[in-house]
């Protein structure tokens, strides 16, 4: 028993030295450093932006007016994907302020405003309350 323990003791006292030692560190490379908040929001942020677009570019009547203008759609993805983080947030950005049909309710209201006027004037007879 007492040269078991001679033995094992030296054994386990080294054991015990190896293992409270700080292990050599990893060398730097990609994807072992650590990611702070405003890199991780600003990722996020980034990939909202892109699928935004991405839905906006994927609907029937953008798509429409894209092929009429003859715009390639694998040209369409090349250049989403091309775009910085910065770029693709103030697109996305840009679509989200653009107002839906804007351009249909200026006109309608150009074309009112025009019988109106005419409506006035007697060369038109569209508006009865005008008399």
């Amino acid at each position: 028993m007492t040269t078991l323990r001679r033995f094992l003791s030296p054994l386990l006292i080294l054991a015990m030295i190896l293992g409270s030692l700080p292990v050599a560190a990893a060398p730097q490379g990609a994807g072992n450093e650590l990611i702070g908040t405003q890199a991780a929001l600003q990722a996020e942020r980034s990939s909202d932006a892109r699928e935004r677009i991405h839905e906006v570019l994927a609907r029937d009547d953008v798509r429409q007016q894209l092929d009429a203008q003859g715009v390639d759609p694998a040209d369409i993805e090349a250049r989403v994907a091309a775009l910085s983080d910065a770029e693709a947030q103030q697109m996305a950005d840009q679509l989200d302020e653009m107002p839906a049909g804007a351009s249909v309710v200026g006109a309608l209201f150009a074309v009112f405003v025009i019988l109106l006027v005419t409506d006035i004037l007697g060369l038109t007879n569209v508006f009865p309350f005008t008399r």
